[in-house]
């Protein structure tokens, strides 16, 4: 903002406070100014955004386009017989094909909840597996490193059913408990089970990096509740879809109820969008599960992440100050290849002893991370994004090469 700019605004802050018969002092009112320039100047920055992804589907044309006049879908309902009756049946059709196809979970007998996002669906579920008649709030935890958005969407609002109450590893209660398992886990990418195994948890599988270009996939996810995200799947991050298979009827009514409530459904829109990019990713394979083309969506993204996984551990190597994890390589029943991990973040440790704040350090090299205080553990580890342009991709490769201590 211009010192010109600058100007005008306090002299009309000046100017509402005599209106106001003068109830801020002149040093409140160039704190307000300063928050309000602040504001302005402000940038959102989400670490993580998949924009990898945008090359392939321009390579896709007008496959994945959808076309909806003005007339149509105008009414909230989708499907009122369906316990999630804003479900539409085109979408939950190609999410039950893709999972069918990949083999990364169990959908028969499933209920699927559709929602903005799995971060929606995270707070469905809570609610969902809270007693209202509890005497105090039910403690919710997950092992660290764990995401560091479960903390801030636990007690974002400030509910009396539920509470963070932090690291599984350190937690040990003979009172009702949720535990999130997250697997792949997000950020080190590891492949978790419960932690706490107490006889009153009740687990919710966060399962958005079980695919196939992430790590191999071992079996068919079999849990109570499982959740996925279009953003993680496919890189289509702005849709804001998410879906949930639940075993339990009355766990999906609640959900369904949650997002009732919160949001009286889910864009039909952005549901068929969704469903129109998971179906020209199933269309890639025959009713048999063979390619019937040259590189299909899971080929191409499993290619660019290993290509990317590679730059990135020699960038570590060149730079000698730095340490990746190391993962066990499986077998992919989808793929029939055998292959290390390679997650969607790089969770890396600064080893130097003189650094502290990793996440500072790498600021200080026009590098932007998480650190690993947001995840439940030393500030010495950071989460990097492996899903950025190619173009960013390169510039951090390079800069990461050359960083000394």
């Amino acid at each position: 903002m211009s010192t010109l700019k600058k100007k005008v605004c306090f002299n009309i802050l000046v100017h509402f406070n005599f209106q106001c018969k003068f109830i801020f002092s002149k040093s409140t009112l160039l704190h307000i100014l300063l928050i309000y320039i602040s504001k302005i100047n402000y940038t959102p920055h989400i670490i993580g955004n998949p924009t990898m992804y945008e090359e392939y589907w321009k390579q896709m044309g007008d496959k994945t386009t959808v076309v909806i006049p003005g007339w149509q879908f105008i009414s909230y309902f989708s499907d009122i017989k369906n316990v999630c009756w804003f479900l539409e049946p085109e979408f939950a059709k190609q999410a039950i094909r893709l999972h069918s196809l990949v083999g990364n979970a169990v959908t028969q007998d499933r209920y699927i909840v559709v929602g903005t996002g799995s971060s929606q669906l995270y707070q469905a579920v809570l609610y969902a597996l809270t007693p209202t008649d509890s005497p105090g709030p039910m403690s919710v935890v997950s092992a660290a490193p764990f995401y560091s958005s479960y903390p801030l969407m636990t007690d974002y609002l400030k509910s009396g059913l539920h509470r963070w109450a932090g690291d599984a590893y350190n937690f040990s209660t003979d009172e009702p408990y949720i535990e999130l398992v997250t697997s792949p886990n997000n950020p080190d990418g590891s492949i978790r089970q419960a932690v706490v195994n107490g006889d009153k948890g009740i687990l919710v599988h966060d399962l958005a990096y079980y695919w196939p270009q992430y790590t191999p996939i071992s079996h068919q996810a079999d849990e109570d509740v499982m959740l996925f995200t279009i953003s993680k799947s496919t890189g289509h991050a702005g849709t804001r879809i998410g879906w949930a298979l639940v075993k339990d009827p009355e766990i999906a009514k609640k959900m369904t109820k949650f997002i009732e409530i919160n949001t009286i459904g889910v864009s039909k829109d952005s549901q068929l969008r969704a469903a129109r990019i998971l179906q020209a990713v199933s269309d890639d394979y025959d009713s048999s599960g063979n390619a019937k083309k040259n590189e299909q969506f899971f080929e191409y993204s499993y290619n660019v992440m290993v290509k990317r996984w590679n730059e990135l551990r020699a960038a570590v190597d060149k730079s000698q100050i730095f340490s990746l994890p190391k993962f066990p390589p499986g077998t992919c029943t989808f793929s029939g290849q055998t292959f290390e991990p390679q997650p969607a973040f790089a969770w890396v440790k600064c080893e130097q002893e003189t650094v502290d704040d990793c996440e500072s350090f790498f600021r200080g090299h026009n590098i932007l991370t998480r650190g690993g205080k947001h995840f439940g553990v030393s500030p010495k580890y950071v989460r990097i994004s492996m899903l950025d342009s190619n173009n960013k991709f390169k510039i951090f490769t390079e800069r990461l090469s050359s960083m000394k201590f």
